[in-house]
C-alpha cells in the first residue's frame, strides 16, 4: 500500500462574501489573530506527514503563492535589525517557506470542485492523496483529523471521507450525508452518498465536511462524469463518488474523533473562529477576554 505524502488544496474562489476585503486579497489569507486560515491547513498536513502540496489556484490568488515563498530581503534584514526582540519572527518566516514542496497550478476546465483534481492528475499519479479546502478546517486532539483519514486507510485501502456528526437541523441542509453500514465505532462503510438531504430524508447523523482522503481511481471517474457532463453544469466530485459506490469500490465514512469544525468560509463563522483562538492565543494573556468581558454583552 502506498504511503500518503501528498495534498491538494483548491484555492481560486473569488470569495464573494467577504467582498470588499476580497477584492484584492485572497479569501484564504484571511487572518486568523496572526496566521492565515490556509496556515492552518498546510500544518495541520505537514504534521501528518505530507510532503506535497498542490494548490490550484486563479490569477487572482498571487498572495497564497508569497506567503509560503522564501520571505524578501528587506523583511529579513528588518527583522535582523530587531535583534533578539524579533529573532523569533524571522525564524517563523523563514520555517513557512520550508514547511513543504509548493506546487501552484492554474485552474481549467468547468465550474465545480471536481476540476481541481483533474487539474493535477499528472501531478497525483497512480497515488492516493488528500483532498481538503482551504477555508475550514477540523481541529482534533490528539490525533489529527488527516492522520485519522490516513488511519483508516492504512486499515482499509480505501477512499475516506472526512466526517462529523450533525449537532443542528440545518446541519442536514448544509452538508453532504452518508448512509451505510459501520465496520467499528466511527467507521461507515457507504452505501450512498446525499448531498444536503434534509433531515427527513438524511440516511444518517453524518456529515461529510472538511477534507477527503482520496485512492487514485477517482480521477477515471471524474473523467465518465465529465464526459456526460451537459453545456454549463458544474463538475463534482460527489457524482464521481456516486459513480465508484454503484461500482462496488468501498467508501468510508470516517468520524473525525476529538475535533471541532470550523468553517471560516462565511462571515458569521469566521468571526466565531477568530474570537475562540484569539481566547486561547498565549500572546494575548487574557488581555482579549478581559476586554469581551468589558462590553457587557448581553
Amino acid at each position: 500500500m502506498k504511503k500518503v505524502t501528498k495534498a491538494v488544496i483548491p484555492a481560486a474562489g473569488f470569495g464573494t462574501r467577504f467582498l470588499p476585503q476580497t477584492k484584492a486579497m485572497p479569501k484564504e489569507m484571511l487572518p486568523i489573530v496572526d496566521k492565515p486560515v490556509i496556515q492552518y491547513v498546510v500544518e495541520e498536513l505537514v504534521e501528518a506527514g505530507i510532503k506535497d502540496i498542490f494548490i490550484v489556484t486563479g490569477y487572482h490568488k498571487r498572495g497564497i503563492e508569497d506567503h509560503f515563498d522564501t520571505p524578501n530581503l528587506d523583511l529579513i534584514e528588518n527583522l535582523k535589525m530587531g535583534g533578539e526582540k524579533k529573532k523569533h519572527l524571522l525564524e517563523e518566516v523563514e520555517r513557512i517557506s520550508n514547511l513543504a514542496n509548493f506546487v501552484y497550478i492554474r485552474q481549467k476546465g468547468p465550474y465545480g470542485n471536481g476540476t481541481p483534481l483533474l487539474n493535477v492528475r499528472h501531478l497525483i499519479g497512480n497515488e492516493p492523496f488528500i483532498y481538503t479546502w482551504s477555508d475550514d478546517f477540523i481541529k482534533a486532539e490528539p490525533v489529527s483529523r488527516v492522520k485519522q483519514l490516513m488511519n483508516a486507510y492504512e486499515k482499509y485501502g480505501a477512499t475516506c471521507l472526512g466526517s462529523i456528526r450533525a449537532t443542528k437541523d440545518d446541519d442536514y441542509d448544509r452538508y453532504g450525508c452518508s448512509g451505510g453500514t459501520y465496520l467499528e465505532d466511527g467507521i461507515m462503510d457507504v452505501k450512498e452518498v446525499v448531498e444536503k438531504p434534509g433531515k427527513e430524508k438524511a440516511p444518517s447523523d453524518l456529515m461529510n465536511v472538511s477534507g477527503f482522503l482520496f485512492t487514485p481511481e477517482i480521477f477515471d471517474y471524474l473523467d465518465d462524469v465529465l464526459d456526460k457532463l451537459g453545456e454549463g453544469e458544474e463538475l463534482y466530485y460527489n457524482d464521481a463518488l456516486k459513480h465508484m459506490l454503484s461500482d462496488g469500490k468501498r467508501v468510508l465514512a470516517v468520524e473525525i474523533k476529538g475535533g471541532k469544525y470550523y468553517d471560516t468560509g462565511n462571515k458569521l463563522e469566521y468571526l466565531k473562529t477568530v474570537v475562540e483562538f484569539a481566547l486561547k492565543h498565549k500572546d494575548l494573556n487574557g488581555e482579549f477576554k478581559k476586554y469581551l468581558a468589558s462590553l457587557n454583552l448581553k
